[in-house]
C-alpha cells in the first residue's frame, strides 16, 4: 500500500459514482465509517433477538427460496449459511472483469453499511479489506438472472470471505481464497444467522456495470461529436444548422449540448470558410451530417436518465429480508428485482447502437466518390492499387451490425426459476453483460470515423481544419498513425485510433482548443 493511496469511506449513506470508479479502476482503498458500523452492531442485535425467538424468520432461521417453510434449528444455521454460499456460487464460463467484479464488491458493501441487513461488523470489515488489499474474487459470466438480484456472482464474492473458491491477487496471480487472504494477514469468516443471505441478495453487479457504462458514455458521446464535426468539415458540410436559435426552438438539452460543441469544434475552419460564400449551391447536408445533434443529443438524454435511475439505486438497501432496526423487525420484500436498472441498461444499449450507426453512416460517405466532394475513391492514394479506407468501413459495418443485435432488449425475457418462487426474473446481468460490448463497440466506430476524417482533412490541405479538428489530427499523426500514401497494415492503424478515443485523448486534445465540452 503507498502512502498516497486514495482511500473510499463507507458510510449509512450511498456511494457516489465518483466513489465507484475509484475503487473499481483506480484501485482506490476502502474503509468503513463511523456511522456505518453503528448501524450494522444495530441491525445485527435484532437478528440476534430473532435467531433466539422460537417463531421461524426467513433468512434467520429458515431455509431460502422454494425452501423457506423449513425451519432451521440453532445448532445447523452456520452449515446453513456456508451451504447457501456453496451452492449459489454456481456461474459458469469467462471471468468477469476487475473492475466490475471490484464495484459489485464496494456496492454491496455499501448496502451492509446501510444497517438494514443484519450482518456482523468483521463480516463487513472483511469485505472492505479485500477491496484494500486488491484481492478479487473470480466471478464467472454466467449465472445471474438478475432476481433475486446478482446471487452467482454475489455468492463467488461471498465465497472468498470464507477463504473458499478462487481469487486473483494485486498482481493477477490466480490463486486459492485461503492464501490470498493468509499472504495480507486476513482471517476469513464464518458466517453466522442471515449473513449468508445478505451477502448475495443484490442488484451490484448489474449496478456496478450501469454506473460504469455512462461513465464511458458520456465521454464516448462528446467524442462522437468530435467525430461528427470532423465529417462536417472533410465533407464540406455546414456549421448553420448547429447554430444555438435552431435549437431552442426544439428545446432538448442533449441536443442543445451536441449543437454547441459543434459549433465551438468547427470555429475558424478554413475548410467550412471555403465553401461559405454566395457561390456555394450545396442547399442541405445528409441526414447523418445535419442531424448528428438531434441523435446524439437524444443519447445524452437517456443517458442522463440512465443516471437518475443509477443514483436512486446507489440510495437504495437492497437484500431480502431486511431490518428495520428502528422498529426492531425483519420484513420480507421484493427490492431485490432488478428491473429499474435492467431496463436502463437496455435502453443505453440501444443508444450505443445508433450513434455507432450514424457513425457509420458518415464515415461511409468519405469512401464514395460520387458523394465526398471531390475526395479520391475511398480516400485512397491511387485508388484501383490502393483500397485505402475500403476494408476499415467494412469493419464498422459488422460492428454496426453487431450493435444492432445486442440492442435487443434482455429485460422482455424471463425464465423462471426455484421452482417457480422465482417466476419473474429480470435478466440484469444479461443487459449489463451486453451493454458493456456494445460500449466498446461504440468505442471502435467512433475509433475509425475520426481516422478517416483526419485522412480526409489531410487530403483537403491547402485548407486547413479549425483549431479543435486540428488538434485531433495531430494527435493521431503524433501517436504514429501516418497520414494520406499507399496502403499499409490498417489494423494496428485503428487499433491505435481506439486506444486513443477509449483513454479520452481525443477528447483532451479537442477541450484542450475550445475548452470543456458539454
Amino acid at each position: 500500500m503507498t502512502p498516497d493511496r486514495p482511500t473510499v469511506e463507507v458510510g449509512v449513506g450511498p456511494v457516489s459514482f465518483a466513489d465507484v470508479l475509484a475503487v473499481a479502476r483506480d484501485g482506490a482503498a476502502v474503509r468503513i465509517g463511523g456511522d456505518a458500523l453503528a448501524a450494522i452492531d444495530r441491525a445485527r442485535a435484532v437478528v440476534d433477538e430473532l435467531a433466539a425467538a422460537p417463531t421461524p424468520a426467513y433468512g434467520v432461521s429458515t431455509g431460502f427460496g422454494a425452501l423457506a417453510t423449513r425451519h432451521i434449528p440453532t445448532e445447523m444455521r452456520a452449515q446453513l449459511q456456508r451451504s447457501l454460499v456453496r451452492s449459489h456460487a454456481a456461474g459458469s464460463g469467462p471471468e468477469v472483469e476487475r473492475e466490475v467484479v471490484r464495484a459489485l464488491m464496494l456496492l454491496r458493501l455499501s448496502t451492509l453499511a446501510t444497517g438494514h441487513t443484519g450482518v456482523r461488523c468483521e463480516t463487513a470489515e472483511l469485505l472492505a479489506a479485500l477491496l484494500t488489499h486488491a484481492i478479487t474474487p473470480v466471478v464467472r459470466e454466467y449465472g445471474s438472472l438478475g432476481c433475486s438480484g446478482d446471487l452467482a456472482p454475489l455468492a463467488h464474492c461471498a465465497l472468498a470471505l470464507m477463504g473458499e473458491g478462487e481469487v486473483r491477487d494485486a498482481a493477477g496471480t490466480l490463486m486459492p481464497a485461503a492464501d490470498a487472504l493468509a499472504a495480507a494477514g486476513l482471517t476469513p469468516v464464518e458466517l453466522v444467522a442471515k449473513e449468508g443471505l445478505a451477502l448475495i441478495n443484490g442488484t451490484d453487479g448489474m449496478l456496478g456495470m450501469l454506473v460504469l457504462a455512462i461513465r464511458d458514455l458520456r465521454m464516448l458521446l462528446r467524442t462522437a461529436d468530435i467525430a461528427a464535426a470532423m465529417s462536417v468539415e472533410g465533407q464540406l458540410g455546414t456549421d448553420r444548422v448547429f447554430a444555438p436559435e435552431l435549437q431552442a426552438i426544439r428545446p432538448h438539452p442533449g441536443q442543445a449540448a451536441s449543437a454547441a460543441n459543434l459549433a465551438a469544434l468547427l470555429a475558424d475552419s478554413g475548410v467550412v470558410a471555403s465553401h461559405r460564400g454566395p457561390d456555394c449551391n450545396r442547399v442541405q447536408d445528409a441526414y447523418s451530417l445535419r442531424c448528428s445533434p438531434q441523435v446524439h443529443g437524444a443519447a445524452r438524454d437517456t443517458v442522463e436518465y440512465a443516471a437518475t435511475v443509477a443514483g436512486r439505486e446507489l440510495a437504495s438497501a437492497v437484500d431480502n429480508p431486511v431490518v428495520l432496526a428502528d422498529e426492531s423487525r425483519v420484513e420480507s420484500n421484493g427490492n431485490f428485482h432488478g428491473a429499474p436498472v435492467a431496463y436502463v441498461l437496455d435502453f443505453l444499449a440501444i443508444v450505443a447502437a445508433d450513434v455507432a450507426s450514424i457513425s457509420e453512416r458518415r464515415t461511409d460517405r468519405f469512401l464514395d466518390k460520387a458523394r465526398n466532394h471531390g475526395l479520391p475513391p475511398f480516400l485512397a492514394d491511387d485508388p484501383g492499387v490502393d483500397s485505402g479506407h475500403m476494408i476499415a468501413q467494412y469493419t464498422q459495418a459488422a460492428i454496426v451490425s453487431e450493435l444492432k443485435r445486442l440492442a435487443a432488449p434482455a429485460s422482455v425475457d424471463s425464465i423462471p426459476s426455484s421452482a417457480m418462487q422465482e417466476d419473474h426474473v429480470s435478466m440484469g446481468w444479461s443487459a449489463a453483460r451486453k451493454l458493456r460490448r456494445a460500449v466498446d463497440g461504440l468505442a471502435r466506430v467512433v475509433a475509425i470515423e475520426v481516422l478517416t476524417a483526419a485522412r480526409a482533412l489531410d487530403l483537403r490541405g491547402p485548407l486547413t481544419p479549425s483549431p479543435a479538428t486540428g488538434s485531433v489530427v495531430r494527435l493521431l499523426r503524433e501517436s504514429g498513425i501516418d497520414g494520406p500514401g499507399p496502403d499499409r497494415h490498417l489494423s494496428p492503424e485503428i487499433e491505435a485510433a481506439v486506444a486513443l478515443v477509449a483513454s479520452g485523448a481525443v477528447l483532451e486534445a479537442a477541450e484542450g482548443v475550445v475548452g470543456p465540452l458539454r
